[in-house]
């Protein structure tokens, strides 16, 4: 470890699905404060557990040099800031800064000359220089890039995937100079055994992280708009995807829903500032549409099928197999089904919602579902695979089919069965 490193002492701002497997990391070589103004989840984790299931207990206790806080003192004796609070979007689709803003007010409280401040939260280009950066300098009373400095390295941290973890995902880092930028690309090149990638400024980083997530949605809205052309030509979408699938460069996309913290989200920061400097995105904005009324046309797929074999569509009852917006991981944010389990609701049906893998504690906080805890045999009139959880393909089609009354519809959203064995597929 050179000199500079040697010297840091780090803060997590944020100890979610991404700033928690940082801090962890940056723990087992750093001393690392991770800070969140969340005190019960404070508690959890100095119990050794992790209800996001990204760390287990064992990587916990690796991570010795890892304290937890909500207090500001603790943040003082650190000399490096990572944020990596949440970035949402508001009811209207335009970014909400709230999280950052926060942080970056926290941050300037306890920020001192020499001190570098780095975000991972992802962000629209010019975010971190032009709405955060003046924010550390109003609060700390320092002058930027003179007193103090800034970075930003997107994360890149997928829910739920054992396999891309933290320090196996190749890494973009920046800084607000040369030499800052190669500081923060040697702190983070420390843990990341996959390498970094030095990006020339701050706002190529940014840019960077918020196309990756904007490229898969204009992706699968395109996958999204074929699988509706598929069904009206009566042709399986997944044999069409198979088919072209055998061709090299073909891309493997599938429909479904897009919901979570990223690929729902991020094109609506990218798309805010290109129409705040006078351009209106036309393939983005179309890709998001399409995206956002999946639920739409699911539900009417649905219904369409359900009168088709002449079950009665107003008091009927559907069961909705998950609730996250992936599978295999715990996470809520900006779950589809939810709009799903909504739009049945308009159509007087009434919807159980059945998923093991969440907190039902925050299915009910975040969204008002009361999901169910256990499956009943011949009740449901329509059965949606919503989420493709290990569980439920080990269940198969015979156990998913019997949860239903004699004639009822499944729709499997996700191809979790075989085309024969479902009425309906994306």
């Amino acid at each position: 470890m050179n000199d500079k490193l040697s010297k840091i002492r780090l803060a997590i701002i944020g100890l979610g699905y991404v700033g928690l497997p940082l801090a962890v990391e940056f723990g087992k070589a750093y001393p690392t404060l991770g800070f969140d103004i969340n005190k019960a989840r404070l508690d959890e984790l100095r119990g050794g557990h992790d209800s996001t299931l990204e760390v287990d207990s064992a990587e916990l206790v690796l991570a010795s040099g890892l304290e937890y806080s909500d207090e500001l003192d603790a943040l003082s004796a650190c000399n490096v800031f990572i944020v990596t609070v949440p970035t949402p979007i508001d009811e209207h689709n335009q970014p909400d800064l709230t999280p950052l803003i926060r942080a970056s007010q926290t941050i300037g409280k306890v920020l001192k000359k020499g001190d570098i401040v780095i975000y991972e939260s992802t962000v629209y280009p010019g975010a971190t220089e032009e709405d955060c950066v003046p924010i550390l300098e109003k609060v700390s009373g320092l002058k930027f890039n003179q007193d103090f400095f800034a970075g930003y390295s997107p994360e890149r941290i997928n829910p739920g995937d054992k396999q891309h973890r933290l320090t196996t995902i190749k890494k973009v880092t920046s800084g607000s100079t040369p030499d800052v930028a190669e500081i923060v690309d040697q702190l983070y090149r420390s843990i990341i055994t996959a390498g970094t990638h030095k990006a020339s400024s701050i706002k190529v980083a940014e840019a960077a992280k918020v196309i990756e997530n904007t490229q898969r949605d204009v992706n699968i809205g395109l996958i999204n708009e074929l699988a509706m052309i598929f069904n009206k030509l009566g042709i399986d979408t997944e044999e069409v995807l198979k088919a072209a699938g055998t061709k090299w460069n073909f891309l493997p996309f599938r429909p479904g829903l897009v919901g979570g913290h990223c690929i729902g989200v991020d094109p609506y920061y990218l798309t805010h500032k290109a129409q705040s400097v006078g351009y209106h995105p036309e393939m983005i904005l179309a890709g998001r549409r399409l995206n956002d009324n999946m639920s739409i046309y699911v539900v009417s797929q649905l219904v369409k099928a359900m009168l088709k074999k002449r079950l009665h569509v107003e008091g009927a009852r559907v069961l909705v197999m998950g609730l996250t917006f992936k599978e295999n991981c715990p996470d809520l944010r900006n779950t589809k089904v939810v709009d799903i389990i909504t739009e049945l609701k308009d159509y007087g049906v009434h919807a159980d919602c059945y998923d093991p893998w969440i907190n039902p504690a925050e299915a009910e906080h975040e969204y008002g579902i009361t999901p169910i805890s256990a499956l009943d045999d011949g009740i449901y009139d329509a059965i949606i695979l919503a989420v493709a959880h290990r569980e439920f393909a080990e269940m198969g089609a015979e156990k998913i089919h019997a949860l239903g009354k004699p004639s009822h519809v499944l729709y499997d959203l996700k191809y979790l069965l075989p085309a024969e064995h479902s009425d309906l597929r994306l």
